[in-house]
Formats: structure tokens, C-alpha cells, sequence
């Protein structure tokens, strides 16, 4: 193995965190250096095509910077933004993303992506920015997060709404004014009423 591929591989591991094989490829060192690295212990495979340093500590949220790296104007929501708050211990299978409603979706993504189509200020409100390894990734707030869940209840379930709704209060996470507002945005305060008197 060439010394200044696996010090590039390792610098841009150090630096970003994740590694992907397009990164390897763009910077004209073949993909099996990643498998070799992986071998020696140097990096650690998350899953296919993604890499990470051994010590890196958010591998859990890898697939959100893998699936923003397909979709750059996409947002994490419901189940996936349930998570990332963590708001429910369950791992969704697919990332959950929001898009504009012509907004151009890719065909053959590398991770299972779940696409929400939303507009107007539904689209734009209560986005939060995390840097995750190194990548800005758009979150939906934890306040529109509930009201997306209570919006799209018949997707997710009821069940699902609610229980997000006792945890974001539980936790301290949400004011019952932020609710509300994401809840006007979503125009589901008729259906989140009766849960949010109950709490």
C-alpha cells in the first residue's frame, strides 16, 4: 500500500470523519486502499461505501450525512428526526427526508431514503442546522418534528404522534408556544389540541 494514499485516506477521515468511496475515488485512490484500511484497523466500515475513524463516536448518525450528501436540499424529518432528538429509541430502517413538491428526488440512492413531499412554509419552518462529521445537515426542530408527526399520522401512526408529543415535553425540549406555532404551520391544532390539554 502506498504511504501518501493511506495518509490522504486518513486525513480526510480525521477531518470529515466519514470517508465515502466517491471521496477515495475523487481523490484518484482506487476503493480497495478503503478495504485495506478497514483490515488494518485504520478505519472502520459502517456499512457499504461509507467509512469512518475507529473512534468516531455519531457513526449512528452516518446515514443522515450520507443520505444529505444525495439530497443537499433535503430535511430530516419524522422518524428520522423522532431519532436524531431522540425522541424514540427505535432505528427507522430508511432515512426520512423531506423534499419541495417538484423538487428533483434521485433514483438510485445508496441508502434506503423515505421521501416526504411538503411545501410553502410547511417546507421552511423550524429548520435547524447540525454539523454532523464535518456536514451541515438540515434537521426539522424537535416543536415541528411533533406537528409533522400528528400531519402525517396516517404514515407513521397515531401512536407514533403521541408518544413524540409526551416525550418532546417530557424532555424538556418544546414550549407549548413553539408547539403551537409548528402546529398552526401544520394546521393540525384541531387534531394536537385534545393531546396537549391532556398533558
Amino acid at each position: 500500500m502506498r504511504p501518501n494514499h493511506t495518509d490522504r485516506l486518513l486525513r480526510l477521515a480525521a477531518e470529515r470523519q466519514i470517508v465515502r468511496t466517491r471521496d477515495a475515488r475523487a481523490l484518484g485512490i482506487p476503493s480497495t486502499y478503503l478495504g485495506r484500511l478497514v483490515h488494518k484497523g485504520l478505519l472502520k466500515k459502517i456499512r457499504r461505501g461509507l467509512y469512518t475513524s475507529p473512534t468516531f463516536s455519531e457513526a449512528e448518525h452516518a446515514t443522515l450525512v450520507e443520505a444529505t450528501s444525495q439530497l443537499p436540499k433535503g430535511i430530516v424529518c419524522l422518524l428520522s428526526a423522532l431519532r436524531f432528538h431522540d425522541f424514540t429509541t427505535q432505528s427507522p430502517r430508511e432515512v426520512w427526508m423531506a423534499i419541495g413538491q417538484k423538487s428533483w428526488a434521485p433514483k438510485n440512492s445508496s441508502i434506503s431514503i423515505r421521501l416526504v413531499r411538503m411545501s410553502g412554509q410547511s417546507l421552511r419552518f423550524g429548520i435547524e442546522e447540525c454539523k454532523i462529521a464535518g456536514t451541515m445537515v438540515h434537521v426539522f426542530s424537535p416543536s415541528k418534528t411533533v406537528a409533522d408527526c400528528f400531519k402525517f399520522r396516517n404514515k407513521i401512526g397515531l401512536d407514533v404522534a403521541i408518544e413524540a408529543l409526551r416525550e418532546s415535553r417530557r424532555r424538556k425540549k418544546v414550549s407549548m408556544d413553539e408547539l403551537w406555532a409548528a402546529a398552526k404551520v401544520c394546521r393540525v391544532t384541531n387534531v394536537m389540541r385534545p393531546y396537549m390539554e391532556s398533558l
